[in-house]
């Protein structure tokens, strides 16, 4: 019986080892096959394809008047990516002076962020940016703009004799060297390019090595500068935000201001994966999508754009007739702004403010010209929200707070009435007159709490508010809402003051101490 199992065991070890040996020859048979039969044609097709992912961009969420007209939409454009490829550094800014010399001559423009300008050689940037920069650059800190531009031209070893034709190419290799890019990650070079230049590049794709054309959806702001200070603008997203923000990429554009920048996590889609074939001399050979692209959230608001653009216009119109004279003499108007709200809700239906800015220009990132020429001194901030970032006296608007609260304390019946005389002598050493005693040397006479405000009468308003008190006014005032912020979702509101003793008690202490600091400065000195 157990010679009958050695039997048996010695079969199976030779069935296994046979089967091994089988296994080996096929192995080394297929290898043979794959390294010397056809190695050469294997070779030649890895040497010539190269498998690289590409991101899908999704679309940004639109953003929505409250009946659905779109405010702010994305369309399709047209966007330039360069991948790294085996060419050498003489065939790489020749490869960018032509995709630079395309754009031109078909009015598209590349990204510029180099801040050294021609005729003639100039920083484009103040002192202080100046340093940041060189050092960020590895220049030394006194270098001129000439010596930095020379600086640029040794180190990107550019060969051209033509200062413009330097320039263009510094200004690709600039934004290559400072983002970085590789076989496998591209450097966005230019956006919203027109189809005819795109047409070019396909036509002669072998001129422009690495080069690759992405259909992307891009921020269109349907209505140009209307709105711009509720919508604001997205543009590229900065290093800082970058490392303060997940799932973003370099190229990315991202909310700045206004809904743009509050809503950013639901407008912002979610990015698909394109998987590109590529030779290794950077020829596109096929294309694949791996992961569609998911678009971001819609967002509606309250605001009305037929209204707004109606409140646009009548601001800059009125703003226009006052400097021209139109209400009796010329005035030095410069800005503005209006609000218009459902009084039964307290939504906001528009909200202008003059001047504006166009956001457009902000997408593809806005040249150093025109942002120099928005925060000029003359310019009057136009990134500024007059409505609720800055703080103004309320004028005769404040007549309906002090109304309300004289009619709720008994300080004045509706059908009591009051003489205005024009000037009103309540006080020994403060004697404020009625905007119609300025003009015509008389005041309204009598008048009830209803005629009051029909013609805006100042002197009416005076008597109640001495009737009630500053501490009574300032209690109702508050109670409307006034001197707190309101909690609109934009940046930069800030809040309004109200009058009452205990502020002008508290103002009088802080002048006191500055007039101390001041005068125990002077002695020091």
């Amino acid at each position: 019986m157990n010679k009958v199992r050695s039997k048996q065991e010695k079969l199976r070890y030779n069935i296994i080892s046979a089967g091994v040996y089988i296994i080996g020859i096929i192995l080394i048979s297929q290898l043979f096959n794959l390294q010397i039969v056809k190695g050469k044609e294997y070779r030649e097709q890895s040497n010539t394809r190269l498998s690289r992912e590409s991101i899908l961009q999704a679309s940004r969420g639109n953003i929505l008047d409250q009946t659905g007209n779109k405010l702010a939409t994305t369309k399709l454009g047209n966007v330039l990516n360069l991948y790294k490829t085996k060419i050498d550094e003489k065939l790489l800014n020749n490869t960018l002076l032509k995709i630079a010399n395309v754009l031109e001559e078909n009015a598209d423009t590349y990204i510029d962020d180099l801040p050294i300008k021609l005729d003639p050689i100039e920083f484009t940037i103040d002192e202080e940016a100046q340093k940041k920069w060189k050092k960020q650059n590895n220049i030394e800190e006194g270098k001129t703009a000439i010596e930095c531009f020379n600086i640029l031209k040794d180190k990107y070893k550019i060969t051209e004799q033509d200062e413009k034709n330097v320039r263009k190419i510094m200004t690709l290799r600039y934004k290559i060297s400072k983002e970085g890019y590789s076989s496998t990650k591209t450097v966005e070079i230019a956006s919203n390019v027109s189809e005819k230049a795109i047409a070019i590049f396909n036509e002669r794709n072998d001129e422009f090595p690495g080069l690759t054309i992405n259909t992307v959806p891009l921020r269109n702001y349907i209505l140009g500068s209307t709105a711009s200070h509720i919508l604001g603008y997205v543009s590229r997203i900065d290093e800082n935000e970058l490392k303060q923000n997940k799932g973003y990429l370099l190229n990315d554009r991202i909310g700045k201001t206004g809904i743009e920048y509050i809503f950013e996590p639901y407008l912002k889609g979610k990015n698909g994966i394109k998987q590109i074939d590529m030779a290794v001399d950077g020829t596109i050979t096929g294309e694949e999508t791996v992961e569609e692209a998911t678009a971001g959230n819609d967002v509606v608001l309250t605001i009305d754009a037929n209204l707004q653009k109606i409140t646009e216009d009548a601001l800059q119109n009125n703003i226009q007739k006052m400097r021209n004279g139109g209400y009796g003499k010329p005035y030095e108007a410069n800005a503005a702004s209006a609000v218009v709200m459902n009084v039964k809700t307290g939504e906001v239906l528009s909200m202008a403010s003059f001047p504006s800015f166009e956001p457009q220009l902000f997408v593809n990132g806005i040249s150093s010209e025109k942002y120099n020429e928005y925060i000029s001194e003359e310019a009057n901030s136009p990134f500024l929200n007059r409505s609720i970032s800055s703080v103004y006296a309320p004028g005769s608007t404040f007549k309906m707070v002090t109304a309300l609260a004289a009619l709720e304390t008994k300080a004045v019946t509706i059908n009591e009435k009051v003489n205005d005389v024009g000037i009103y002598n309540y006080a020994v050493d403060y004697k404020p007159k009625c905007w119609i005693y300025s003009s015509y040397g008389r005041g309204h006479g009598y008048l009830n709490v209803t005629d009051a405000i029909k013609h805006s009468c100042n002197y009416f308003f005076y008597e109640m508010g001495n009737r009630m008190g500053i501490d009574t006014l300032s209690k109702y005032a508050k109670s409307l809402g006034l001197g707190s912020k309101t909690g609109i979702e934009l940046l930069g509101e800030v809040q309004g003051t109200v009058s009452s003793k205990e502020a002008s008690k508290a103002k009088n202490e802080h002048f006191t101490r500055r007039k101390y600091s001041a005068s125990s400065h002077r002695s020091a000195r």
